[in-house]
């Protein structure tokens, strides 16, 4: 096997993605042939021994999988967390946890819901988390009393985050059909607030609920619905299922289209919610 960057390696064998693999390198938790790893070196794993964590490095699958998860509040978005009850892994099905090294394509925070993707397939997680992407997430926000027009301009003009300036570029109230939708998906489903619809390609940590608390409406609830080409439209919460090819390849065509017709960043604009693992969730 050819040597390749190492964040590739990992990401090939399914550890994480490769931005996840820069942050497992930077925290000293991977060792080429006994010495620490360093970001940016190459590496043959068929020639050289990667370990991380202390596990020799799996062999590399040919065989890719990709699964969707209707993720419940109260379930945090790693693989492993001895302080939690539950991960999403839990609520993934025994054959897909046996099938492959599945992980995570970017999270949603414990209080969060809704789509939440899981691959092997490293290169494949990039195109959907990387920064320069640009893959559009959609979000669903449940809140106790409707947004005054004052409030959708502060938000639209920008809100002062400790990153610096924040915007959100659409900010519309959810349609009738769209909520009862959401409700059969939901766990509680808690009809009795009003929704809202934010779109963004980009974002800090957290970021959709810093900016609604900045205009003095704390966020309830927050339900990713789409992301990219993908919605949630036929799973209930703690529900999985596998992609088909044809939903696989239109997520990473998204990714791709958007780096030909994205128009050129402002100087001061918000960075990728990426999704979140290895980025920040904007949940």
């Amino acid at each position: 096997m050819t040597r390749e960057r190492l964040q590739k390696v990992l990401a090939s064998a399914g550890v994480a993605s490769r931005r996840s693999g820069e942050d497992l390198i930077r925290a000293g938790r991977v060792t080429v042939d006994g010495r620490l790893a360093i970001i940016g070196e190459q590496v043959d794993p068929e020639m050289q021994r990667v370990v991380v964590d202390g596990m020799p490095l799996p062999a590399i699958e040919h065989q890719r999988f990709y699964w969707m998860l209707n993720k419940p509040a109260g379930v945090v978005s790693t693989v492993k967390d001895r302080h939690a009850e539950r991960t999403v892994m839990d609520l993934l099905p025994q054959n897909a946890r046996r099938e492959a090294r599945l992980y995570p394509v970017g999270r949603l925070d414990e209080g969060s819901e809704g789509l939440l993707l899981f691959t092997n397939d490293g290169t494949w997680a990039d195109l959907l988390l990387h920064p320069r992407y640009g893959v559009e997430r959609e979000y669903m926000v449940g809140l106790d009393r409707s947004v005054t027009k004052q409030q959708k301009l502060a938000l639209r003009e920008g809100v002062e985050l400790e990153e610096g300036l924040a915007r959100m570029d659409l900010l519309e109230d959810a349609t009738t059909a769209q909520v009862r939708k959401l409700l059969e998906l939901l766990a509680p489903p808690h009809a009795e607030l009003r929704w809202y619809r934010v779109v963004l390609a980009q974002g800090w940590k957290r970021q959709i609920r810093r900016m609604f608390e900045a205009v003095d409406m704390p966020v309830r609830r927050l339900v990713r619905v789409r992301v990219g080409s993908l919605k949630l439209m036929d799973i209930h919460a703690g529900e999985a299922r596998p992609l088909d090819h044809k939903e696989v390849t239109q997520l990473a065509s998204c990714a791709r289209r958007s780096t030909t017709t994205r128009p050129p960043k402002p100087s001061r604009q918000i960075v990728d919610p990426g999704e979140a693992a290895d980025h920040g969730s904007p949940e």
